[in-house]
């Protein structure tokens, strides 16, 4: 079996990671940016209410989460919304696309418990459901999900018992390869008919998404598992495939030259990328925070602050995680 095909099945089978909940966070196997900060969540909604009062955003825009996990990021855009600009409420639409019933069942449980019947929280399998002429479209960590080949000096690799044998020829691979000059590492599978399917489902739209990774391809395999906060390179000699498959997280770090050259070949522009650093700044996190110093106590001001430090530490998440952005008019 391809590498790309058993990497499927590890995260989105049957009984693959993704296809039941798993929590994040301490309790979890791996920290995201959502699950440290609420105002993660509430620097993006202040840039959404940036671009409908810019104009490029309808006042009754589809704001959509993609791969949404519990809703956690969702929810909290629309919390800040509902406190930066609460009117918005009233004409905003909300959505997730999740492609496992399971999931749904439980984020629609989770929106139902946070805002009653004031969401109408709108689910769709795929990006080709959608029926809307303007969307923000928002991702955080969805990049490095996609199955991935493993190439090693020509060749990719297959899975037979327990390892990765590189003795599969792929001249796509080997183009690609040869594109981002790399000799070995991780080439992602899918980004091009994802790009596509956006496209053509939505007129006109912004979509943001956060992972961790480099513009340059590095030439070198990334390729690791998490499990309770551990993490276990894939060519361990203590990680044994069988035993990891479907009950750990699999990931790698994204080449976001080959994210860009996919949107933008089906038509769309990149108009950022940046550290998550600059990203959360320019958005107006410290701004955020400081409306907090007004309003609350000193307590929980500091509390959050920490959270934030997290969030822009260069050494921490600032530099190490980036945001792409893209749009389509």
């Amino acid at each position: 079996m391809l590498f790309s095909e058993y990497m499927h099945e590890w995260l989105y089978g049957e009984d693959g990671y993704y296809g039941s909940y798993h929590p994040i966070g301490k309790k979890g196997d791996f920290y995201t940016a959502v699950s440290t900060s609420k105002f993660f969540g509430g620097s993006i909604a202040q840039h959404i209410i940036k671009r409908i009062d810019e104009g490029f955003l309808s006042s009754d825009s589809l704001i959509c989460e993609i791969g949404a996990h519990h809703g956690y990021l969702l929810a909290d855009i629309i919390e800040f919304i509902y406190t930066l600009r609460p009117s918005l409420l009233q004409s905003l639409r909300f959505g997730i696309i999740e492609r496992f019933d399971t999931l749904q069942a439980q984020q629609k449980s989770y929106f139902e418990e946070s805002f009653g019947d004031v969401i109408a929280l709108e689910h769709y399998h795929d990006v080709s459901e959608i029926k809307t002429s303007t969307a923000f479209f928002i991702a955080n960590e969805i990049f490095d999900a996609f199955s991935c080949e493993l190439f090693y000096k020509g060749k990719i690799g297959r899975v037979q018992e327990d390892k990765v044998l590189f003795d599969v020829e792929s001249p796509e691979c080997s183009a690609h390869a040869l594109k981002y000059k790399k000799d070995r590492g991780e080439i992602a599978v899918g980004y091009e008919a994802f790009a596509k399917s956006m496209s053509i489902s939505v007129p006109k739209f912004e979509f943001m998404s956060f992972d961790y990774g480099e513009l340059e391809a590095r030439s070198d395999f990334s390729i690791r598992v998490y499990q309770e906060h551990k993490v276990f390179p894939l060519f361990d000699e203590d990680l044994q495939l069988q035993k990891a498959f479907a009950t750990t997280d699999i990931t790698y770090d994204v080449n976001f030259a080959h994210v860009r050259e996919a949107f933008e070949s089906h038509g769309m522009k990149c108009v950022q990328y940046s550290t998550q650093l600059v990203a959360l700044v320019e958005m107006g996190i410290l701004d955020l925070l400081s409306t907090l110093k007004e309003k609350a106590s000193d307590e929980i001001y500091i509390q959050e602050l920490e959270k934030v430090k997290v969030l822009i530490t260069p050494s921490l998440m600032g530099e190490r995680f980036k945001m792409i952005r893209f749009i389509k008019e």
